[in-house]
């Protein structure tokens, strides 16, 4: 077995080396189904027969509990081993590459999964310690009710995803309509009960290391969501909030109740302030203090001058930058820089006057005139994430300043205006003029203006794909690579089986995407609600002594809860080790190139040339109408107009494009597919209330509905706002994009669809997926081990970006982090070898930060092609 090799770090490769030992000798291991739900079935009826005797007292009650949560366990169980065999055996065909596994119906059949085990975990916890003295039976049976109503919801949610399967077009995982199924995704995110998520069960789909940084960001919002305008200065709030978020720590049950209330009901201004918490200067301090500490953190505020920069395809034309006027007019630029060290032009007096008391500092040492370092040949500018409506650079500073110091460039971020203040185009004018001025301005960022990465993370994700192709339009300069980490690409109401994971995320809940989206949109409503508490809280108050009675079992099983957990992290290590490999197992990733591999053989070579011609590419795409533009800008003071006006001519119509890797569909597997799917209950046209599942089923529903008001509005079709939808001729001379998802983000899909697209259309792209993490794992790298090693994934993409040749290389194989540095004889023989490489699925695995899968694009790495005089002397 191979073994990594050194990166510049040793990070990643003592994890990997940490998690491969010789159990993984054997390939790859894949969960059993079957054996799954045997040992399922087996926990809960034996408990459940020890239980039955137990029918007298207070323990008797509770163990009756206990038993009718096994027995409604076992029977959802029943009805979801076939629709779980039948996903595993068909989801493979919507992966982007046979070596990638990952979009959403695999996604959600992992969740089951993952809901499964714990119960098997708990049930056999109950089976070693049900005679002990110290054996709580009512926690215990708390427990089981609360996996019993997730696993309920996850059936629901599996019937849902087999209509989609049932509804869509072969080989798309959206379902590209904001009617009929879409309409019906909606109308069941509004009223299905998802307390159980938020309370007990709150992230048990991730790695056990990020799940008590997820129950704390619960127990903060539903504090936060208590005091929230009671108070008018911000300490306040969080000095209460602080005080009452005793009583939801103890009782997960009113925290998921108060949780599901929050975020079904409250506006986007309430998560404007809950996420914009970190930029107080209390938390942002004592993260700064744990963080890499840098030389240079200078807040900037730029002033919103025209400009003009050359064109890429004749540098003798200039085309002129206008500033963003969009909705609030011209106004300054924010932005932040970071550099490790202190370089050349970054304490300039021109950018000095740039900045604003508000940022960081330049080193003590500046009036004794110390060292500059040279400039840096790389820059990266960063967009953050925050749903266009919330967060600052300073929430991202932890991972930027590493950055900044294992890259050895600066970072430039771009603080963009928010929604719904500032609505689409904004941010996009915003971060496009920044780039266009970064690259005028390089040399006061201490970078000599050679290579430049756009970096983002999802908004930020959406806006380096979209800035890029507002480079492409205007005829200047490109980026020379994207990395964008779980980007949003479509920015619409379409049902996608990733997207059913809004109903249980508890950091991406539909509803509160639904708001960000709209008010990005422009339509979402600016005036703030009061929305009433729910009947919970108000017995909080009338009734002082049963709150106390509440608080005393709730005390109990809070620390029961805490013995526990021990045996609660080892989950997977318990179900996993016992014996759980049958012939009952999914189908495993193959090993050679299959009849798929060899069809999209033409894809890869096409794929590889363009990563190396992208930017004469792109020239020759942008010098058709480098005049027009020039022409437009020079008679225009602003260009926001164009953004809104763009019209798809006949021929670039949103149904041609094409989500499809094959369009010819092979009978058998439309059989297959037939098999799983399923189609609308009977009578569902003839109801005002139709049914979305099959008779006697039926989810557990919220107490009250909420508010899934999605404004259809054209503009969310936009290229410009979901280039997911832009028709290939906009996609077309793209630099090289590096997609960075996760296994269990509800915008999973997102990513995958549109790596596809790029593919399909020959342009350079590479998907990483890494898993058990959830959606914004940049913002928590500091948290733990993995989340750390997936960022770490992030700066290797950036790394590469500066790092290509010219021609740049194609990307290594996903097994690898580091970076190859081969002669020529070794690039040769590596060629001449390459269907060999692939044959080998030991040497294409990479498992870190508890199963992150990398990949890239094409499933192919670790080699430089030859250049065509190294080429020539290849012998035949």
């Amino acid at each position: 077995m191979a073994t990594a090799k050194k990166t510049g770090s040793g990070v990643l490769e003592k994890a990997v080396n940490r998690r491969r030992s010789s159990k993984h000798n054997e390939g790859p291991k894949v969960m059993d189904t079957k054996a799954v739900f045997t040992a399922l079935y087996d926990v809960c009826e034996e408990n459940a027969t020890f239980f039955s005797g137990a029918t007298k007292g207070q323990a008797g009650n509770a163990a009756q509990h206990l038993v009718d949560a096994m027995t409604t366990i076992q029977e959802h169980a029943r009805s979801l081993e076939p629709v779980i065999t039948g996903f595993a055996a068909i989801y493979h065909h919507f992966d982007f590459d046979p070596h990638i596994p990952a979009n959403g119906y695999r996604s959600l059949v992992k969740v089951v999964r993952c809901c499964l085990l714990q119960i098997i975990n708990k049930g056999r916890y109950i089976t070693s310690n049900r005679r002990s003295i110290f054996f709580r039976t009512r926690h215990n049976a708390v427990e089981m009710e609360a996996y019993c109503s997730a696993l309920c919801q996850l059936r629901a949610l599996l019937y849902l995803a087999q209509r989609l399967l049932h509804d869509n077009s072969h080989g798309n995982l959206f379902f590209q309509e904001e009617s009929g199924l879409s309409q019906s995704f909606l109308r069941e995110s509004a009223s299905m009960h998802k307390g159980c998520f938020y309370g007990r069960c709150v992230g048990f789909q991730f790695t056990p290391a990020i799940r008590p940084c997820l129950q704390s960001i619960a127990i903060s919002l539903v504090a936060f969501g208590e005091n929230y305008k009671k108070h008018q200065s911000g300490i306040g709030v969080a000095a209460s909030s602080f005080l009452t978020s005793g009583k939801y720590a103890i009782d997960p049950e009113l925290r998921g109740q108060e949780y599901e209330r929050i975020t079904q009901n409250l506006d986007v201004h309430f998560w404007k302030t809950f996420w914009n918490i970190t930029e107080t200067e209390v938390l942002s301090s004592l993260v700064c203090m744990t963080a890499t500490q840098v030389k240079v953190n200078r807040a900037l505020s730029v002033p919103p001058m025209a400009f003009d920069l050359p064109l890429a395809s004749d540098p003798t034309h200039m085309v002129t930058v206008s500033p963003p006027a969009a909705h609030i007019g011209p106004a300054p630029i924010q932005m932040r820089l970071i550099s490790y060290e202190l370089r050349e032009g970054q304490d300039s007096e021109k950018l000095l006057a740039m900045c604003r008391s508000e940022g960081g500092h330049i080193s003590l040492s500046l009036g004794l005139k110390s060292k500059r370092s040279p400039r840096s040949p790389w820059l990266v500018l960063h967009f953050h994430g925050g749903g266009f409506v919330a967060q600052t650079s300073k929430s991202h500073e932890p991972y930027l300043r590493s950055w900044s110091q294992d890259l050895n460039a600066a970072v430039l971020s771009v603080d963009y205006s928010l929604a719904p203040e500032a609505p689409f185009p904004r941010a996009l004018e915003e971060c496009f003029y920044a780039y266009c001025w970064a690259i005028k301005n390089h040399n006061l960022l201490g970078w000599t203006g050679e290579r430049v990465c756009l970096a983002g993370d999802s908004a930020g994700g959406n806006l380096c794909v979209t800035v890029s192709m507002q480079a492409a339009s205007h005829g200047v300069r490109m980026p020379d690579g994207i990395v964008a980490a779980y980007p949003a690409t479509l920015l619409t109401a379409y049902a996608s089986p990733s997207r059913l994971l809004t109903l249980i995320d508890p950091l991406l809940p539909l509803s509160v995407l639904s708001r960000c989206l709209s008010a990005y949109a422009g339509t979402e409503p600016q005036v703030e609600k009061q929305v009433e508490k729910v009947s919970t809280l108000s017995m909080v108050r009338r009734d002082t002594a049963l709150r106390l009675k509440d608080f005393k079992q709730g005390a109990s099983d809070w620390i029961h809860s805490l013995l526990d957990r021990g045996s609660s992290d080892a989950v997977r290590k318990s179900v996993s080790d016992a014996s759980l490999t049958s012939p009952h197992t999914d189908p495993p990733v193959p090993t050679e190139p299959s009849k798929y591999s060899q069809e999209k053989g033409s894809v890869k070579n096409q794929t590889c040339h363009d990563l190396g011609s992208h930017t004469n590419s792109s020239t020759s795409n942008v010098q058709k109408n480098a005049s027009q533009i020039a022409n437009h800008l020079s008679t225009s003071t602003t260009n926001h107009s164009s953004i809104f006006d763009i019209t798809l001519t006949p021929e670039n119509q949103l149904e041609d494009v094409s989500f499809f890797l094959c369009k010819e569909v092979d009978p058998a597997v439309s059989e297959t597919f037939s098999s799983v799917a399923i189609p609308p209950p009977c009578g569902e046209e003839d109801s005002e209330n139709p049914r979305e599942f099959p008779e006697g089923f039926e989810p557990l529903r919220s107490a009250q509905l909420a508010e899934m008001i999605v404004q259809n509005s054209p503009i969310v079709r936009n290229p410009y706002m979901s280039p997911l939808l832009a028709p290939d001729s906009m996609l077309k001379g793209l630099p090289p994009i590096h997609i960075v998802a996760c296994h269990l983000d509800p915008m999973l899909d997102d990513s995958v669809m549109f790596a596809k697209r790029l593919r399909n259309i020959g342009q350079p792209v590479t998907l990483c997926v890494v898993d058990d993490l959830p959606h914004g794992f940049l913002s928590l790298s500091q948290l733990s081990t993995e989340t750390r090693e997936a960022t770490n994934v992030c700066m290797e993409r950036i790394k590469d970006v500066f790092t290509m040749k010219d021609p740049p290389p194609e990307m290594r194989k996903h097994r690898k982090l580091e970076r190859t540095n081969q002669n020529a004889s070794a690039t040769k023989i590596i060629h001449t070898r390459l269907s060999k490489e692939i044959k080998s699925e030991k040497e294409q695995e990479l498992v870190i930060g508890g199963g992150a899968i990398v990949v890239d694009g094409e499933g192919l790495a670790g080699f430089s092609p030859p250049t065509k005089s190294e080429a020539e002397k290849i012998p035949a």
